[in-house]
């Protein structure tokens, strides 16, 4: 059986002269992070590749459309850690060529710099890659998500109400961003404003028709219902639409094999006995 605290153990945190700080603000000084020593130096190589590439709005947006945090600063030191990795495995075969006998060294220096600048460029489609594969996830589970709100607010719970509950019950970024609708709007910002900076962060047209539809339902008080019904009706209707032109180019790509591979061995077969009984002929 548990013991049950006594009266002291019970008053003493109430009265204690300085409260404890919490567990997931104390940090050990006794141990040396190698992040804390490498992060200042990174930060300064994101900022001068920064100031070479440009280009800050467009990280940032792809890296809120990722789902990561938007620090463009820790994404170029990234780039230049890519891009120094890249510039490694180029100095091994740069190394290699000299041991060989056939190395140069203007050759060298532009072998090293050319794998700098590939392993930069790899680090940013791979930003763009994870921004479409989210965009992607977000689309698929956005019919069913819309269904949810407008069964729970058809059921007369209000629009946070509705919010809450579909987060809670479902998983996936898209309940990820309604959880952090609620966020915002619990630390200040109203409703409609936390709603809109979910339509920012996205990006998607479909997603922000939807934040505009429930936005102006609580804005002007048109009931939210009907709003929530006719907004998960043009959700479906887009992942309709989505499949088709899905189906549309995968029917396209399926061509591909049949024109340039069966279509030939087709012909072939079709036209050598022709050409054999031609041959034997004369």
């Amino acid at each position: 059986m548990h013991r049950r605290p006594d009266l002291l153990a019970r008053i003493e945190p109430y009265v204690r002269d300085s409260p404890r700080p919490s567990r997931l603000l104390a940090r050990s000084t006794d141990q040396l992070d190698v992040n804390q020593v490498l992060a200042p130096l990174l930060r300064r190589v994101g900022v001068a590749v920064d100031h070479v590439l440009g280009g800050t709005a467009s990280v940032r947006l792809r890296l809120e459309r990722s789902g990561q945090p938007a620090d463009v600063e820790g994404f170029r030191g990234q780039q230049a850690l890519w891009g120094l990795a890249a510039m490694v495995i180029g100095g091994f075969y740069v190394s290699l060529t000299f041991v060989g006998g056939n190395g140069s060294v203007l050759r060298g220096v532009v072998i090293l710099v050319v794998a700098f600048l590939v392993g930069v460029i790899v680090r940013d489609q791979l930003l763009t890659r994870a921004a479409e594969r989210r965009e992607q996830q977000l689309m698929a589970e956005f019919p069913a998500v819309a269904e949810m709100l407008a069964l729970a607010v058809t059921a007369g719970e209000g629009a946070a109400a509705a919010l809450e509950r579909v987060a809670g019950l479902s998983s996936g970024e898209l309940s990820g961003e309604l959880a952090r609708c609620l966020v915002d709007a619990r630390a200040g910002s109203s409703l409609p404003e936390a709603l809109q900076g979910l339509a920012d962060r996205t990006g998607l047209p479909s997603l922000a028709r939807f934040v505009d539809g429930i936005v102006i339902a609580v804005e002007r008080g048109t009931p939210l219902a009907d709003v929530m019904r006719a907004q998960a009706q043009d959700a479906r209707d887009a992942s309709k639409q989505q499949l088709l032109e899905l189906g549309g180019r995968r029917e396209l790509l399926m061509m591909v094999p049949v024109v340039f591979l069966v279509l030939p061995v087709t012909i072939v077969f079709a036209v050598f006995p022709g050409l054999d009984a031609l041959n034997l002929s004369g």
